[in-house]
């Protein structure tokens, strides 16, 4: 019995649809129509034995089959354009260096970066790390992502923060606890994302707290809430694995706009950068709606 496989131009056309959200944007990055798009993506389907894609109120989203198969499909792509017989008569490499914070390189980057790698096969890729809390980066990036204050540069990841925690501590809290409920639980801190945002959208004339413990990094602040340490104030895009396997819950589904956000600084305009720096718009927002959806239920 033989197997049927995808072909190339199928993966290529589900990872740019599911990284960008849209068919159309799909079919500009890929140089053909939203309608070549629609029927590789059906062939695809018809492969899978299950749709891939269901239409939301502004953009796809993945069904369950389609979030099982877009991993596969991503190392699939980046396996292929790693073989050296694809490389011969390419042209030269350009070398981009771009500079991340760590959590948002953990979280956000990596898991989509595949995609990447297979849409630019030119472009040599370098990943260094900022140190948010101390303002400190690479000072010859050719794209850089910060963490601060608002109106720096074009902002990504556009969500709100909210509370989450372990199971354990969120059972502690009883069903639908009222936002003051949050005083009879450790709260983790941390400089970069304070809690007085919270409390002033729940209504609570509270300071930032002053016990707890205290966290200069937003990735061990999710650590610290995964080992039942305390309740994280948290974007859910930074916790999507651990909301998608129930490791971490919302306790309450109240969010506030954050005091500090992820923004892409100023960049060429053409070349490697810009290719870059439009990929990643794509992936930020594919980043928010598959944690969106897990928050919502339709995950």
């Amino acid at each position: 019995m033989s197997t049927r496989l995808p072909s190339v131009d199928g993966l290529r056309a589900f990872e740019a649809a599911a990284r960008l959200g849209s068919f159309e944007r799909a079919a500009d990055e890929l140089h053909v129509t939203a309608s070549a798009i629609g029927k590789r993506i059906g062939v695809l389907e018809e492969l899978v034995g299950a749709p891939l894609f269901t239409r939301g109120a502004r953009s796809l989203v993945l069904t369950e089959a389609g979030r099982d198969y877009l991993a596969p499909a991503r190392h699939v792509l980046e396996l292929l354009m790693a073989m050296p017989q694809h490389r011969r008569g390419a042209p030269a490499r350009e070398r981009l260096r771009v500079c991340v914070p760590p959590t948002f390189a953990r979280q956000v980057l990596m898991p989509r970066l595949a995609g990447f790698t297979a849409a630019q096969p030119a472009v040599e890729l370098e990943l260094l790390l900022s140190l948010p809390q101390l303002d400190v980066a690479a000072t010859d990036a050719d794209v850089e992502v910060r963490f601060g204050q608002a109106g720096q540069g074009l902002p990504l990841l556009h969500e709100r923060v909210l509370p989450l925690a372990a199971p354990a501590l969120c059972a502690a809290l009883g069903e639908r606890p009222e936002p003051a409920a949050v005083a009879r639980v450790p709260l983790l801190r941390s400089p970069l994302d304070p809690w007085t945002p919270w409390f002033r959208a729940a209504g609570l004339p509270w300071p930032e707290p002053e016990a707890g413990p205290r966290l200069a990094d937003l990735g061990l602040v999710l650590e610290a809430a995964l080992a039942g340490q305390g309740v994280a104030l948290a974007r859910p895009s930074l916790a999507r694995a651990a909301l998608a396997s129930g490791a971490l819950r919302a306790p309450w589904a109240l969010a506030a706009e954050p005091a500090h956000q992820y923004y892409l600084l100023p960049h060429a305009a053409d070349g490697a950068a810009a290719a870059f720096a439009a990929w990643l718009r794509g992936a930020c927002a594919e980043a928010a709606r598959e944690a969106q959806a897990l928050l919502s239920g339709v995950a």
